[in-house]
């Protein structure tokens, strides 16, 4: 996949960072959320892809933009025109109860690869096991917690009551918690925002070694992205809600309701890649900044086939107001214009 597209999903998830930013304190998740998904789909109508959504904001019938098959990118007359074939997981806002209260580590996120080298998954639940490269291969999500937090430990040359598990805070947690507890390790509970959370475990400073725990299936795969990159390693399993939910799952080929997915069967091939956007500041990235002249944002993009991974700080240097900035991106879209926006990356 070109190269040079991963500038460009920098300024997708950048978009979608700055529209959502200025939420952040407010208590308007939905306000918040909405900003996000404006801003995300107007970027990707600049871009030079044939892009298809295949993690979004859920089926058509629920999400009115960035639904699940939705096709993003320059067309003329209606008509898809780019030969770039492209599919791509987005979560415009992760963390929207985070941003809403002004908490730490939301952010903007998008993963993308060839077409048919993502995960089609339906809106559901995941069952998650998460670690960075030093214990890849030690993780076993039909193993017991004790089974894998002891490999796990084993890997990284600690003992178990060194070890830190991230669990996202739900009542649906209570056992998982308690068996993690009684295996000796510590927890970090977090509100939301597994997507960062399942990142952490790969850098060391962040204090955290494994990711336990039931989440979002997009952010299962996006999450997938970053880990391949980074070296990472990764299984889940959907958890359905519903007989309604097992229908769609087949219904997007997946023939075994109970499957293990790995990290090459979430991203298959080398050539993903992963962009975010703090929105607010984190371990990972800092929130936007707004200045008297426009607005910084930091950003990072991964490419598995590579390895590499950037960040960048941009500078948004408004003409006017930033309102009349943002106008002007959504009148360009239409048009199939880049935003003329200074930026120094």
């Amino acid at each position: 996949m070109d190269h040079n597209l991963a500038l460009d999903f920098v300024r997708v998830t950048e978009a979608a960072a700055y529209a959502s930013a200025h939420w952040v304190g407010r208590g308007d998740n939905e306000s918040a959320d909405q900003a996000a998904v404006t801003a995300m789909r107007d970027a990707f109508s600049a871009l030079d892809i044939d892009g298809e959504i295949v993690i979004g904001e859920g089926e058509r019938d629920e999400a009115p933009m960035l639904f699940i098959g939705e096709h993003v990118g320059c067309c003329k007359g209606g008509t898809m025109v780019s030969t770039k074939k492209i599919d791509i997981a987005v979560d415009p806002l992760e963390g929207t109860n985070i941003c809403a209260k002004g908490g730490i580590n939301a952010i903007s996120v998008l993963a993308a690869g060839p077409k048919g080298t993502l995960l089609k998954a339906p809106d559901t639940y995941m069952d998650k096991i998460a670690v960075g490269p030093q214990a890849r291969g030690a993780i076993d999500i039909d193993a017991s917690v004790k089974d894998n937090i002891y490999a796990v430990a084993d890997k990284l040359g600690k003992p178990p009551d060194e070890l830190t598990v991230i669990i996202l805070e739900r009542d649906r947690h209570k056992d998982l918690i308690s068996q993690v507890r009684h295996a000796g390790a510590r927890i970090r509970l977090i509100g939301d925002g597994d997507v960062s959370a399942a990142i952490s475990t790969v850098f060391d400073y962040s204090g955290i070694d494994m990711l336990l725990g039931i989440g979002g299936a997009p952010e299962g795969v996006l999450a997938a992205a970053a880990l391949k990159t980074l070296g990472g390693d990764m299984q889940g399993r959907l958890k359905y809600r519903n007989e309604k939910e097992k229908e769609r799952a087949q219904a997007m080929g997946i023939g075994d309701l109970d499957r293990v997915f790995g990290l090459d069967d979430m991203v298959r091939g080398d050539h993903s890649m992963f962009v975010a956007t703090g929105v607010t500041d984190g371990p990972l990235l800092k929130g936007v900044r707004f200045t008297s002249w426009g607005a910084v944002t930091n950003s990072v993009a991964m490419r598995s086939y590579s390895g590499t991974v950037r960040f960048l700080d941009t500078q948004h240097h408004f003409r006017d107001t930033p309102e009349d900035w943002w106008n002007k991106i959504k009148e360009d879209n239409k048009h199939n214009k880049t935003p003329k926006v200074k930026q120094s990356h």
